[in-house]
């Protein structure tokens, strides 16, 4: 079994599809699949598919599409290794549970990943950090679930993943920038950027990148183009850190060359 959630739902056993074409069956199988190896309260279900005011058919609905996708696990399974549908989907007092290998889901997979780079990070192991990061990353396809409709429940799990995402990409670039990578760093530091025009990390990160390439000028402009920004859209002004990072750049300050600076608020001392 091999289900990827990061992009647009796959869902495979033995190479054969198990992906509904219905919309509803497919968020049933997403959400089950994204709390794969725990327990969905029936409530729960209903509520990802027809809000807090579910028709009086919902349970029996619920039913069919439950049924549905144990068709296709049986029909994918067929007679051969001794797995039933039900062996799969399980049904649990008030609720259903996808049990599938530890491996065989990509979100626990990337968070896996993610918590081995935070643990190489806290003990200042750089190297594996950034590798267990870019890892991580790679397992994105493109916007999670992309190709399924989204209700209340499976709206939170996709903010939380993209969130994650974000802040994982952040952590990679600061473990490059540690390890002295800036010259690489900025064609996608430049892209970055102009994906998140109001993300300060990110922009923090770039500056540091351009000032240790020798561009300071750039740096600058980064800042600059952050603050109009900022001013336009929001009616804010950039936050003390990354004015101080500006004043940094403007002044030369030896500490933003240093090998353990990678452009991230835990070195807001340093420049207090």
């Amino acid at each position: 079994m091999d289900i990827w959630l990061l992009g647009p739902l796959t869902a495979e056993v033995r190479g054969r599809s198990i992906v509904p074409t219905a919309a509803k069956p497919r968020q049933i199988l997403a959400l089950l699949a994204i709390h794969a190896n725990r327990v969905l309260p029936v409530g729960t279900l209903m509520e990802e598919i027809w809000g807090t005011e579910p028709p009086q058919s919902a349970l029996a609905t619920l039913h069919t599409y439950i049924l549905q996708l144990r068709r296709r696990l049986t029909a994918a399974y067929g007679d051969e290794g001794g797995v039933s549908a039900k062996d799969v989907l399980v049904t649990q007092y008030g609720g259903y549970c996808w049990q599938a290998p530890a491996d065989s889901v990509d979100v626990p997979r990337y968070e896996r990943l993610v918590t081995a780079g935070r643990i190489a990070t806290a003990e200042d192991r750089q190297e594996e950090a950034s590798a267990h990061f870019r890892e991580a990353l790679a397992l994105w396809r493109g916007s999670a679930l992309v190709d399924v409709r989204i209700g209340p429940v499976l709206s939170i799990e996709v903010a939380r993943l993209e969130e994650s995402r974000l802040g994982v990409l952040e952590r990679c670039l600061e473990a490059d920038l540690r390890l002295g990578r800036h010259a690489e760093l900025l064609a996608e530091l430049t892209e970055l950027t102009g994906r998140h025009p109001l993300h300060e990390g990110l922009h923090a990160q770039c500056m540091t990148a351009l000032y240790r390439a020798g561009r300071s000028w750039q740096a600058l402009d980064v800042y600059q183009r952050l603050r109009r920004r900022l001013a336009e859209e929001l009616g804010l002004s950039p936050s003390p850190r990354l004015q101080r990072l500006q004043q940094a750049v403007l002044s030369a300050e030896p500490w933003l060359d240093a090998p353990g600076y990678g452009g991230d608020p835990v070195f807001d001392r340093m420049i207090s």
